[in-house]
């Protein structure tokens, strides 16, 4: 009898509304503050950077927020994702578990970031913006940003960061091709950037001097507005499509996951999958594990602590409520630019605290170790960052086998590695150290 090994949707089936998991904290999320004033920052202090109708999702508690006509057509084009299950890595590794992973590298740029990246550009455009500045670490935002930029007309500038900018250069090239400016970061193009290289001409970098880089070429530029990638909320919110196909496809399954894995840096793909389970934790008394799984070497959950910090290292976002590891911290060049961050989405921190997710890490030549595994059997290649929640996946799968009990494993494939392949030519070669 063959495995069913494919569980998809049909178009009808892309999700009409985001979930907003802020209508169903049991306790309420502690807000952000103004950094000079230190009292929860106002919706028009936030406007400087961003459109007032982002703003307002940033800031809203409705559980169900509409998504627009204009962004579920364009969603179209790869939603809804596929739920696969692995049988083949399952075979391999001896296991009674059943492995599912949610597939989001069949989106154009070859990743999740689209979900959320179709959104932002499209309230941008509904707000008059003309400019949209932003930073990116792997480049898989960047390049997502670029090509919903080029969809709705919209100027396209991004600081990338230079380790990933040197060690990715095919994203860069993404990026160009739907028409953006990328600039390697720390920059000579903004005041901050040419700071950081004056003390440092060899700096590698960081997600935090990025974003501090594209928030001053937005307060510099008039009709230019500010675009992340991760943390805030309406980014998480965006990102629940994935969550909200995968229950209805692992009904198909016939299945109930017992654990639910993402990757996680600054939390918008692990949200993504988990906050719709996170909800059914909290309102139906499910019982899965929903586990965030970091690198070892940038592990704010595990190894942060919980305070308001900035967002930035030049210390100009609002004071976000966060696991952080320091706002100046810079993180050793991992391949998984995507995961380089010091501080964790304030809703992924907020859960964790809550005992409502749990966070393991791991160094980065384990989880190329998943990566091969997985590649070698399902024959997809995963995004350095995806290979993360894979060790994990296939780690609980070892712990089924040692157990001898059945367990249902879903994790969110994030992105593919097809861009990635010079940081698999330094595993292969045997210079990819920890």
């Amino acid at each position: 009898m063959t495995i069913p090994t494919r569980f998809t949707l049909s178009q009808a089936d892309i999700p009409t509304h985001w979930y907003n998991i802020m209508a169903d904290l049991p306790q309420p999320l502690p807000p952000p503050l103004h950094p000079g004033t230190k009292q929860p920052i106002k919706l028009e202090e936030m406007t400087a950077i961003f459109p007032e109708n982002l703003v307002m999702q940033e800031m809203s508690t409705e559980r169900w927020v509409e998504i627009p006509g204009p962004v579920r057509e364009i969603y179209a084009l790869w939603r809804p994702s596929p739920l696969l299950r692995a049988v083949r890595l399952e075979k391999a590794l001896q296991t009674p578990a059943h492995i599912y992973y949610k597939y989001e590298g069949n989106s154009p740029a070859g990743s999740h970031k689209p979900n959320t990246a179709v959104a932002q550009a499209y309230y941008n455009k509904q707000a008059g913006t003309k400019r949209l500045a932003t930073e990116t670490g792997a480049g898989q935002w960047g390049s997502s940003l670029a090509m919903a930029c080029k969809l709705f007309g919209i100027e396209c500038r991004v600081y990338m960061v230079k380790v990933s900018f040197t060690q990715k250069p095919y994203r860069k090239l993404l990026m160009q091709t739907w028409g953006a400016s990328v600039f390697p970061s720390p920059s000579d193009q903004t005041e901050f950037g040419r700071k950081m290289l004056k003390s440092d001409p060899k700096c590698p970098g960081s997600l935090g001097i990025a974003i501090s880089e594209a928030i001053e070429d937005t307060v510099k530029h008039p009709g230019t507005k500010y675009s992340l990638g991760s943390v805030l909320n309406h980014v998480c919110m965006h990102q629940t499509v994935i969550g909200q196909e995968a229950i209805k496809q692992m009904e198909l399954a016939g299945e109930e996951p017992d654990v639910v894995i993402g990757c996680v840096g600054g939390g918008s793909n692990f949200a993504g999958l988990a906050f719709p389970f996170v909800r059914r934790k909290i309102v139906d008394n499910k019982k899965a594990r929903i586990v965030a799984v970091e690198p070892s070497v940038c592990a704010s959950l595990t190894k942060g602590e919980l305070r308001y910090d900035f967002g930035d290292t030049a210390m100009m976002t609002p004071l976000l409520w966060m696991y952080t590891l320091g706002h100046d911290f810079i993180p050793p060049e991992i391949h998984a630019g995507g995961l380089r961050y010091h501080g964790m989405a304030p809703l992924v921190s907020h859960l964790f605290k809550l005992g409502l997710i749990e966070a393991v890490s791991y160094g980065q030549t384990k989880a190329f170790e998943a990566a091969m595994l997985f590649a070698q059997n399902e024959g997809v290649v995963p995004a350095p960052e995806a290979a993360h929640a894979i060790r994990a996946a296939i780690d609980e799968a070892i712990k089924a086998r040692e157990e001898g009990k059945k367990r249902v494993i879903l994790f969110n494939f994030s992105g593919h590695g097809l861009l990635d392949l010079p940081s698999y030519d330094a595993y292969l070669s045997g210079k990819l150290k920890d």
